[in-house]
């Protein structure tokens, strides 16, 4: 399967602010200049035009704009952003110096109030991608059972056919988060959550492309 994720348009007014599952605001023309991005990749590399989104607004409307331009959108709460509970929608200077510093010494486990911990988004992150490869399997098992069926002559004639149906199955896109596209890479390396914060990468930039094999 290959993981094509873009994260969403930089938000407007988040200066200092921690919101993973929290809604903010992005500039419709942000968000409609991604989708045209990722319409021209799609047309390019003649991929599918289905797209995977979170239900955050900053995700979601970029596959609305999408989905207005023929693509299928689905909408999966496996892909919404680390939930980080009583944090949310606070200033990270109005979190207290002691939590902040748990968190960084226990960085795969620490939860916050009534949020989740890495280790689980790497869990939530990797159930989606198994399920994702799975049905990939099973459409490519479709495909080639629809091509066994056909007479020797019809086989020569679907061939390279078949083998672009099951490259498009494989094609997963996605408008994603910044925490989930970091867990995705540690999860295709093989990588265990880091237990500390400074082994934690740099944030994929806003609108960039991450590209995966799984």
């Amino acid at each position: 399967m290959q993981l094509y994720i873009w994260r969403h348009p930089k938000p407007k007014q988040v200066q200092g602010l921690c919101f993973g599952q929290h809604e903010v605001m992005v500039d419709r023309r942000k968000l409609k200049r991604l989708a045209h991005q990722i319409l021209r990749f799609v047309r390019v590399n003649q991929l599918p035009k289905r797209i995977w989104v979170s239900p955050l607004q900053r995700s979601k409307q970029v596959g609305e704009y999408l989905a207005a331009q023929g693509f299928e959108c689905h909408v999966d709460a496996q892909l919404l952003e680390t939930h980080f509970g009583a944090w949310e929608g606070r200033l990270w200077s109005d979190i207290s110096k002691d939590e902040i510093d748990q968190w960084c010494e226990h960085f795969a486990d620490f939860t916050p109030p009534g949020g989740e911990s890495l280790r689980q988004l790497f869990e939530r992150v990797a159930a989606w991608i198994e399920q994702q490869k799975q049905t990939q399997a099973e459409l490519n098992i479709d495909a080639a059972t629809t091509h066994a069926r056909l007479s020797p002559k019809h086989q020569v004639v679907t061939h390279q056919t078949v083998l672009h149906q099951a490259v498009l199955h494989q094609a997963v896109l996605v408008v994603g988060h910044a925490g989930w596209i970091s867990s995705a890479k540690f999860i295709q390396q093989g990588q265990q959550p880091p237990t500390q914060a400074a082994h934690w990468p740099r944030s994929v930039g806003h609108g960039q492309l991450s590209c995966f094999k799984f």
